[in-house]
């Protein structure tokens, strides 16, 4: 005899298509206000499993440059140039990186991904110089 779990009587798939995914998606949306340690919580975990795979998978998403990247960090936490140049080694050093006339240092990246939150392969792309 196969024993019950607790789960809802929703069988789990992987998601293979574009229909897959728009209905796991649906339903992500609909337990969206779940409470932890229930099964409908457990099952929005691993439908946002299967989300995460599939896309990443399927979708290829291009990395915003090192400087665009800055650019909106510096304007989602509403930072100056002069905030920049305490991580970078100053307001003309902000400037001159901001207006691509210089690159990013190995230590600046270190810094910029500490500070800021960017990730460390969005930083170490190359760009080109004005």
């Amino acid at each position: 005899m196969v024993e019950q779990l607790p789960y809802p009587k929703e069988i789990i798939k992987p998601i293979r298509n574009e229909a897959d995914y728009d209905a796991a998606l649906s339903k992500i949306e609909k337990l969206m206000d779940a409470v932890p340690g229930t099964p409908e919580y457990d099952l929005l975990e691993v439908l946002s499993l299967l989300v995460e795979k599939y896309e990443d998978d399927h979708y290829v998403f291009d990395l915003p440059s090192p400087i665009e990247a800055i650019k909106y960090v510096m304007e989602e936490e509403n930072l100056s140039p002069t905030d920049l140049g305490k991580i970078v080694g100053g307001k003309s050093m902000a400037s001159l990186i901001l207006n691509r006339k210089r690159k990013l240092s190995l230590n600046m990246i270190r810094k910029l991904s500490q500070e800021l939150k960017i990730p460390e392969k969005v930083l170490v792309q190359d760009y080109e110089l004005a």
